[in-house]
């Protein structure tokens, strides 16, 4: 059978799960009664949750005797490190547009890379049928997006299909004509994508994804790029430097077949396929015959810009809530997810109880800190710190991000003045339509850690902000935190309606009543610069007199919800998030307040 092998690009929210779901419906993947979930390739609870695309997934359909093998790929740059090794697997891409937003700068990360290995992409604008729709403006920004990417003649002389993914049709013109479905993609894609290259050489495949299946084992996914390769075969694992990791017998091939796997007696050259049966072979190794010496070029990965520490929980409700709290258990699982996820970094503390983890931003992390209190785990996390480098001068350089936000006019003003408060410098403005404004700006990473939920208040929940890494430059100086101080709970116990009640003049709390707290624990925000310690357990005196203003009815304000996300980019460095399968809570690193006060002496001594 003819293979094709594309990947699907697209910004968060495009439509792109949604176009995958129309091609395996009207590709006949599906038995006629068969009952199918929405955005089937969004197969992990927190991609249904959040509605994006956060590991990269393989389908295959068959199109007129050609079986075409479909990558979706995330949306989002955070989790590029899944792009960047996805675009050695196939031939062509479809580049998914939304007609009304028009290029983003995340579909503008992916096609650049996919420009640089040389792929030529097909031009899909969805959503064609909404009201504020562009397709023209559209198809002309992504021209001028090709042409800045250095593209060639050949990749700028790019086809075009006009539709919705919903509705379930694509036409060469935005008008139709919609009775042909998706037929005119499928056919787009047998003419314009090339057959994969075989060479004649025995079996070589680059390990591109990796997962853990109970019955299996280890799973290695990846295009043959020559060869073939049987059940039971010796194969060996060769590194990028060209050291042996291991041998071993290939144990059973899956090919992708709709949106399941099924065994198969043969992998050839060509077809994505995915392998069981080595141990130790990972993500960028060359899976090869034993007679190959010299192992496949793997695509460079970039380079983590944001750390964080993770750290065994110690705080007085510690194992109360979780069940794998121990520093071994939590190396092991962390090792484990960096097997898999070329873009993160992991590295050990000389303490042992603590682990250093790099990614690309702080929407990976946090994905990868849910994801692990799902599991049962208990740990404590730092503020997000990011990673800076050295110039060959010896200049300290920080990473710098492209940051595109679409706004209303009238909140344009406030975008600019707090952009310009954490050291951002605009480079573009432009109307996008509807009174609404595009700006553009380069900002060091470590001044937009937080800024995403601040932006949604100063902008009433109209702005659209997202971020792209741009490149590495010169620190750009001192950027004001936190304004506010806390609230620290001076004793442990549970929370006690009354005393948050007396306490509400001192600013808002992050508490309920009856809620468990310790000493150290944070229970709100101050009005004031200063940390308070409060007491939350204070009870209201009992006497025998009733009046009207001795029985004060207690009504509360209610609590700052403080989610994953928020609140790691709201806390600061000597503060840690308390995260637990039930659980999100904020607490100073230091829980006794003598040590506090002999660390911040310490800190005056030394002149930090």
């Amino acid at each position: 059978m003819k293979l094709r092998n594309i990947a699907i690009i697209a910004h968060v929210d495009h439509g792109k799960t949604t176009l995958v779901d129309e091609l395996l419906k009207q590709s006949g993947s599906y038995r006629e009664n068969q009952r199918v979930a929405e955005r089937v390739m969004d197969s992990n609870d927190l991609e249904k949750e959040r509605g994006i695309t956060i590991l990269a997934k393989a389908t295959s359909v068959v199109w007129k005797d050609t079986r075409i093998n479909i990558v979706d790929t995330p949306g989002h740059a955070d989790f590029g490190g899944e792009v960047e090794r996805i675009l050695n697997m196939v031939d062509g891409a479809i580049v998914l547009v939304d007609a009304a937003e028009g290029p983003m700068p995340q579909t503008k990360f992916v096609v650049g890379k996919a420009l640089k290995v040389g792929l030529r992409p097909i031009v899909a604008i969805n959503k064609v049928d909404r009201q504020d729709a562009r397709a023209q403006e559209v198809i002309n920004e992504v021209f001028d997006l090709f042409a800045a990417l250095d593209a060639n003649d050949e990749q700028l002389d790019f086809p075009i299909l006009y539709g919705s993914g919903r509705n379930g049709w694509m036409a060469h013109s935005p008008e139709g004509p919609q009775d042909q479905g998706m037929a005119p993609l499928f056919d787009l894609v047998l003419k314009h994508v090339p057959e994969p290259t075989v060479e004649e050489a025995p079996f070589k495949m680059i390990g591109t994804l990796l997962e853990a299946n109970p019955f299996l084992g280890r799973m290695i996914t990846g295009r043959i790029t020559s060869g073939s390769i049987k059940p039971n075969q010796a194969i060996k694992v060769l590194a990028q430097d060209g050291s042996l990791v291991e041998q071993g017998r290939i144990s059973k091939i899956l090919a992708f077949r709709g949106i399941e796997r099924q065994p198969i007696e043969e992998g050839v050259a060509g077809d994505i396929v995915a392998i069981a049966g080595l141990s130790k072979g990972t993500v960028a190794d060359t899976f090869c015959d034993p007679s190959v010496e010299t192992p496949l070029k793997a695509q460079p990965i970039d380079p983590p810009t944001v750390t964080m520490t993770f750290i065994v929980n110690d705080s007085p409700l510690a194992g109360t809530e979780g069940d794998k709290v121990t520093s071994r258990v939590i190396r092991d699982r962390l090792f484990r997810e960096a097997e898999g996820n070329v873009a993160l970094k992991i590295e050990e503390s000389t303490e042992k109880d603590s682990f250093y983890v790099s990614g690309r931003g702080e929407l990976q992390l946090a994905v990868l800190i849910e994801t692990m209190r799902r599991e049962g785990f208990e740990i404590a996390v730092s503020r997000p710190r990011v990673v800076f480098t050295k110039s060959e001068a010896g200049e300290i350089l920080e990473p710098i991000e492209e940051v595109l936000i679409d706004v209303d006019e009238e909140f344009s003003g406030v975008v600019v003045q707090k952009m310009s408060e954490r050291r951002a410098e605009m480079v573009e403005m432009r109307p996008s339509g509807g009174n609404r404004v595009r700006l553009v700006f380069y900002a060091p990473t470590r001044g937009l850690i937080g800024y995403q939920s601040e932006l949604l208040t100063d902008t009433r929940g109209t702005a659209i902000m997202n971020r792209l890494f741009h490149a590495y430059a010169p620190h750009k100086g001192e950027i004001a935190g936190r304004t506010n101080g806390v609230l620290i709970a001076n004793e442990a116990g549970e929370a006690v309606a009354y005393a948050l009640w007396n306490l509400e003049d001192r600013g808002p709390m992050m508490i309920e009543p009856g809620w468990k707290v310790y000493q150290g624990m944070l229970v709100g925000v101050h009005t004031r610069d200063n940390d308070l310690e409060v007491n939350v357990l204070k009870g209201k005196k009992l006497t025998n007199i009733r009046t009207t203003s001795k029985d004060e009815a207690v009504r509360l304000t209610p609590p700052i919800r403080m989610t994953l996300e928020r609140a790691l980019a709201w806390i600061q460095d000597d503060e840690l998030v308390e995260v637990t399968p039930k659980s999100i809570r904020l607490r100073k690193r230091l829980l006794d307040p003598n040590e506090r006060k002999r660390e911040e002496r310490r800190k005056e001594a030394e002149g930090v």
